[in-house]
């Protein structure tokens, strides 16, 4: 394995500090590895990365993580770039992360709604009907659109009366 490889596998293995089922990757805020010429014949480990979204709390301790274990991996130059563009989406959440959402007890989001333009205000939380992570029923219902990250819904499940949270589409 080349070292841009090991560096990109070390990165892509970093967990979220909120849903610490995921890896980076597997929520899609892993953006990309390279590793960069220095002046004096080094190289620099580049990670890119995007936050779920503006003001995201977890995004310094996203970029120590990523530092940390690159450093702990002899990767002695660490640098993590933040991208914005183009913004992160719910929809970068590969299936092993779904699925490890869903291991979890939590509703994997379904897709993100796509617009283009200006964005009509709506007052009201969005409607949806998120399985149950639990016993796969759609007969729930939300009881509040804040649950433990901002990120996350909390929902009652009908059927077997399980609350469970469900992360949202962004």
């Amino acid at each position: 394995m080349n070292p841009r490889e090991r560096a990109r596998e070390v990165a892509a293995g970093v967990r979220d500090p909120e849903m610490p089922m995921l890896t980076l990757a597997d929520l899609g805020v892993l953006r990309g590895v390279e590793l960069t010429p220095d002046a004096d014949g080094g190289e620099t480990v580049v990670a890119s990365i995007t936050p779920t979204y503006t003001g995201c709390p977890a995004l310094a301790t996203m970029r120590d993580d990523l530092v940390h274990r690159l450093n702990d991996a002899n990767f002695d130059r660490v640098e993590v770039r933040v991208v914005l563009d183009p913004p992160w989406t719910s929809d970068w959440i590969s299936e092993r992360g779904r699925a490890a959402l869903r291991a979890a007890g939590l509703s994997p989001p379904g897709p993100a709604r796509r617009t283009s333009g200006p964005v009509a205000l709506t007052l009201g939380p969005p409607r949806r009907a998120p399985a149950c992570p639990r016993c796969g029923s759609t007969a729930t219902r939300p009881i509040t659109e804040f649950g433990s990250t901002a990120c996350k819904a909390l929902y009652r499940c009908t059927g077997c009366l399980e609350p469970f949270e469900h992360v949202k589409e962004i």
